[in-house]
């Protein structure tokens, strides 16, 4: 029953935020026309439901072909691949709402696991890739919101970017997603929702731990220079 009604306001509240956000879709649409940005939308495979790959819409925030560029699917902070209205769209998330037709069309939910690229998915481990997606990836999502600082960790690792992502981040992000498979709810969905608003105005609230204190604990999967940076 729980799946049924979270498809049914995924459906409804994607239609509406559609409509009710057209016009902010135009007013994007011409500052990146006007920025001499060539692309607007940005689409990419990434793994979905079941390892099922999809074909995800963003707006572009970065140069073209930049996947193989610089570190690849992986994004440092001050990324010189990123453009100068790219940068804004990305620290306000508005890059992300043209996922809200994906959400329309079924290929993801408001909340769930972030979907990644096939080369990030495949940094898992065989266990977790046959757990991690048993849910629909999410605009947004319990990882999404503990690392919403995973470009400054990556930037300040002594690890190279890959072995940091590897080694350090998703392991992490792999327990925190099989928390919220453990813990799904409406009540858990409609907290993610009101925490991600929240981290986007206050980055640095730890807040996440105080609604949800029986998440898997950082100190187990990241160093401590990491987890001090949060506090």
């Amino acid at each position: 029953m729980y799946l049924i009604i979270k498809r049914f306001f995924d459906v409804l509240f994607s239609l509406l935020l559609l409509l009710i956000l057209f016009p902010l879709f135009i007013l994007i649409v011409i500052v990146m026309l006007l920025a001499g940005e060539k692309e607007i939308f940005f689409f990419q495979e990434r793994v979905g439901f079941k390892n099922k790959i999809f074909k995800i819409w963003k707006f572009a925030t970065m140069l073209k072909n930049s996947p193989n560029m610089g570190h690849g699917d992986l994004t440092v902070r001050n990324d010189p691949r990123i453009t100068p209205v790219g940068k804004y769209l990305r620290m306000t998330k508005l890059n992300e709402l043209p996922q809200l037709i994906n959400i329309l069309k079924g290929d993801m939910s408001f909340v769930g696991p972030r979907p990644l690229m096939k080369k990030g998915f495949d940094r898992y481990s065989d266990e977790m890739k046959a757990k991690v997606y048993n849910v629909k990836p999410g605009l947004t999502g319990i990882g999404s919101i503990v690392f919403r600082d995973e470009e400054w960790i990556v930037t300040h690792s002594r690890l190279s970017p890959d072995e940091c992502y590897r080694l350090e981040i998703l392991p992490y992000k792999g327990a925190l997603e099989l928390w919220y498979q453990q813990h799904q709810n409406f009540y858990t969905d409609f907290m993610i929702l009101l925490l991600t608003a929240w981290y986007i105005v206050f980055p640095k609230s730890r807040m996440v731990y105080k609604v949800f204190p029986h998440l898997p604990p950082a100190e187990q999967y990241l160093p401590r220079w990491a987890i001090e940076q949060r506090r």
